[in-house]
């Protein structure tokens, strides 16, 4: 268990890294400049060093760190991990999340409702789905884990498409923890959804931060790779929010082959890597003992 939940960790990090080179090119821009993006190099149009990370795994960080400090009722203390990485002033934050942060004076809902109605109602962004996969690591009981998982989108996204993305994929992580394969997961999780055609077709619209396009494209490289290399390069190579799409299809694809069959070039770029290993450990102990005395007290 330890090493799947270490494994989604990191394909979250490792995904954003790949990507993060690529984000907002196009194909043919990617092409031209890199031929094909297949190591964590850096660059991009936040002049990263190889192995920093981007709000992805950021905001993947703070949700683990939230459910950590509080596993029976983490909403509050999540909000509080998003508070202080922003007071840092990192160099990438979505629209959507940072006006409601800018908005938020002790109502995560009202300000995710209030970003909405400026932004004219579109906050379906795919800035809750990319950090959302902590949750089903560290919750066995699946009823608590899809309630926290609706309520922590709403937080910043007042639109249940966000909510919905998020709730499939977590569902998939959670039957990938049992042992699962992905690709079953996958299919029996999106049947009489909007995603239910993309088990036969490629998406007909752009790698996007709308989180339907954004979902569909993970599930695309998810059905359509082999392995996680394949999963993560071919996610950077599309180009577009290219940093966001291979770290959460990194995530699922990382939880299903574990850490320790992860490409060791890829790992030991990461800059993060000791925290991640940490919070690993952390979710694993909730998710073993979530529902004890111990850890409601």
């Amino acid at each position: 268990m330890l090493d799947r939940i270490k494994g989604g960790l990191f394909g979250v990090a490792i995904g954003d890294a790949l990507g993060a080179t690529t984000e907002f090119m196009s194909v043919d821009d990617v092409r031209r400049k890199y031929g094909k993006v297949t190591d964590i190099i850096g660059g991009g149009f936040l002049d990263l060093k190889p192995g920093e990370v981007t709000d992805d795994t950021a905001m993947t960080i703070a949700v683990a760190r939230g459910i950590i400090r509080d596993p029976t009722c983490p909403i509050h203390d999540i909000g509080e991990e998003f508070l202080r990485w922003y007071e840092t002033d990192p160099p990438d934050v979505g629209i959507i999340i940072r006006m409601v942060l800018r908005r938020y004076q002790g109502d995560w809902f009202a300000a995710a409702v209030q970003a909405c109605e400026e932004l004219g109602g579109r906050c379906a962004g795919n800035g809750s789905l990319m950090r959302c996969l902590p949750i089903a690591l560290a919750y066995a009981d699946q009823e608590k884990m899809e309630e926290i998982t609706a309520v922590h989108s709403r937080m910043t996204h007042a639109d249940e498409r966000a909510t919905e993305a998020c709730l499939i994929y977590n569902r998939i992580a959670f039957r990938v923890l049992q042992g699962e394969p992905l690709a079953k997961a996958i299919r029996k999780e999106v049947e009489h959804t909007r995603y239910e055609p993309l088990l036969m077709v490629t998406p007909a619209y752009p790698p996007d931060g709308y989180v339907v396009h954004t979902m569909g494209w993970v599930l695309h490289w998810l059905l359509r790779c082999e392995s996680f290399e394949d999963v993560v390069i071919s996610a950077a190579n599309m180009g577009g929010d290219s940093d966001t799409i291979a770290a959460i299809a990194g995530g699922l694809k990382g939880l299903e082959v574990g850490y320790s069959q992860l490409p060791k070039r890829f790992v030991e770029t990461i800059g993060c890597a000791d925290e991640l290993e940490k919070l690993a450990v952390q979710l694993a102990d909730v998710r073993s003992s979530f529902g004890s005395e111990a850890v409601q007290g």
